[in-house]
């Protein structure tokens, strides 16, 4: 089937093998996230994978791997996100961005980039992240997010940054609703975010939910990721089923493919198992995530006939 991925981190998909060239001693379990996981212990487990992602071979060869298992698992259009910032031990923020460009342009996936700001960033940091992505828009960067420890990090706090991205018309989507409750989400929507990552914690909330179907507000949801992180403590409990029978615009992402051990095939199949989603269900997700992509309306119209 296939298949459009919006919410995709590059830093937690790189391959466990890779990692392992790089350090010998390191064993799956300091990458891939074990049941006692919660956000805080989720986002240790990039400590690794960011020590490797220093210099332009590193950063060209996890892209290039990435876009290499998008194509196996039948994905024709990602946006892959990022923080810049994490990875300047050697190189000028140019030379990150570029050398992961290099890296998905390998393979015959259309892929995109979303570059991240980080929570925990200074303001003058988070800036350079605007004019990055300023400068390389529509050249293989498509929009920026907002990323990190999101409950330490209001969301709320970051509204200068927003207002700053909006005034340069630079398309985003915002971490909210995760590990934050319903605030998180409405401060994303305040900021006029068009897409949430995550926002599932909407469903505490049937007025934050009617105003998220009310603006056509589309998730990205990530429900292997959403029990890792311990916001829900099984698959069956995640709200996705009734998020998105209450009509909400829903897209199905993996978040982190290697600290969730977890692929968009065997997150369907998960989805098909525990809450009889049909093919057409998943199908017209895959239609919310064209449709909500940072892409042209041409680009928009091809990828809907290919699918």
């Amino acid at each position: 089937m296939k298949k459009i991925e919006l919410h995709l981190h590059l830093d937690g998909s790189v391959r466990f093998e890779t990692l392992k060239e790089f350090n010998k001693n390191m064993i799956k379990s300091d990458i891939v996230c074990d049941k006692n996981c919660d956000l805080e212990k989720y986002l240790s487990k990039f400590e690794l994978p960011n020590e490797f992602m220093q210099t332009k071979e590193n950063l060209t060869r996890v892209a290039k791997e990435l876009a290499e298992d998008l194509k196996k698992d039948d994905v024709i259009y990602a946006e892959v996100r990022f923080a810049p910032m994490l990875h300047t031990k050697q190189l000028s923020l140019e030379e990150v961005v570029e050398a992961v460009l290099i890296g998905l342009k390998s393979e015959k996936v259309k892929i995109n980039l979303i570059l991240c700001m980080m929570r925990n960033s200074s303001l003058e940091e988070n800036k350079k992240i605007i004019n990055l992505t300023y400068k390389y828009l529509n050249k293989g960067v498509v929009g920026i997010d907002l990323a990190g420890d999101e409950k330490k990090y209001k969301t709320a706090k970051f509204k200068e940054l927003f207002d700053l991205i909006n005034k340069m018309n630079i398309p985003f989507t915002i971490h909210a609703g995760e590990a934050d409750g319903v605030d998180s989400i409405l401060s994303a929507i305040k900021f006029g975010a068009k897409r949430i990552g995550h926002g599932v914690r909407c469903i505490d909330d049937e007025n934050v939910i009617d105003m998220i179907k009310e603006k056509n507000i589309t998730l990205e949801i990530c429900p292997t990721s959403n029990i890792d992180t311990n916001i829900f403590k099984e698959y069956k409990d995640h709200p996705i089923k009734e998020l998105y029978d209450k009509g909400i615009l829903i897209t199905i992402n993996t978040d982190n493919r290697t600290v969730s051990d977890i692929t968009l095939t065997e997150e369907y199949n998960k989805l098909i198992a525990n809450f009889n989603f049909t093919l057409e269900d998943l199908k017209k997700m895959n239609v919310n995530a064209i449709n909500s992509a940072f892409l042209s309306e041409e680009e928009k119209s091809i990828l809907l006939k290919e699918i």
